[in-house]
């Protein structure tokens, strides 16, 4: 297995995967991370750990078609069969969804399909949950389709959301979890 990566922040779930990768517990190669954010620390970290690296945004190809292609140019031109998003804060064009179908995963910090869909991201998805007065959340991997959100869970983990929790605690204890929780979900496509 060869994995790419999507991310717009820290790439943590990505960071975690090759981590995985060089301790020899994950039978796999990291190989390319394109990221949309020139400021992105995933940037820094995964050149420093030897993967194929492109900064490819909206500003470089307005037209989305062309980025589509540009992204996609840079996993397949790297050898990636498997494409991990790690905080991508973009929706995955047409290209690069059906190179990568059925190995194309997303994890998304909620128990899915709860708080899941179009602007639900990040500290909203959180917010949400605390809102809704969930007695839990957690994290969700699944396979990425067309539908934001929609694709095929492959593994979840649960958290309890508890008395006095505010963005800032739910969000960590769901952090927390996200990594192992990326690891045992590419496993089950090896």
């Amino acid at each position: 297995m060869k994995l790419g990566f999507l991310a717009s922040h820290g790439g943590s779930a990505a960071r975690h995967l090759v981590g995985a990768c060089q301790r020899g517990e994950l039978d796999a190669t990291p190989v390319a991370l394109v990221s949309n954010n020139s400021r992105s620390p995933a940037l820094a970290w995964a050149r420093e750990a030897g993967l194929a690296v492109a900064h490819l945004s909206s500003a470089k190809y307005p037209d989305p078609d062309d980025l589509d292609a540009a992204i996609l140019g840079v996993l397949v031109g790297a050898g990636a069969d498997t494409l991990v998003l790690s905080g991508y804060m973009r929706e995955i064009g047409p290209r690069v969804l059906a190179h990568f179908a059925g190995r194309l995963v997303n994890i998304h910090p909620s128990l899915l399909p709860r708080h899941g869909g179009r602007g639900m991201y990040g500290d909203r998805v959180h917010e949400s949950v605390l809102a809704s007065g969930d007695a839990e959340s957690g994290a969700t991997v699944h396979l990425v389709t067309a539908g934001i959100d929609e694709g095929p869970i492959l593994a979840q983990a649960r958290v309890p959301v508890l008395p006095g929790d505010d963005l800032t605690s739910l969000k960590a204890r769901v952090q927390a979890t996200e990594g192992d929780l990326m690891l045992r979900a590419v496993r089950s496509l090896a």
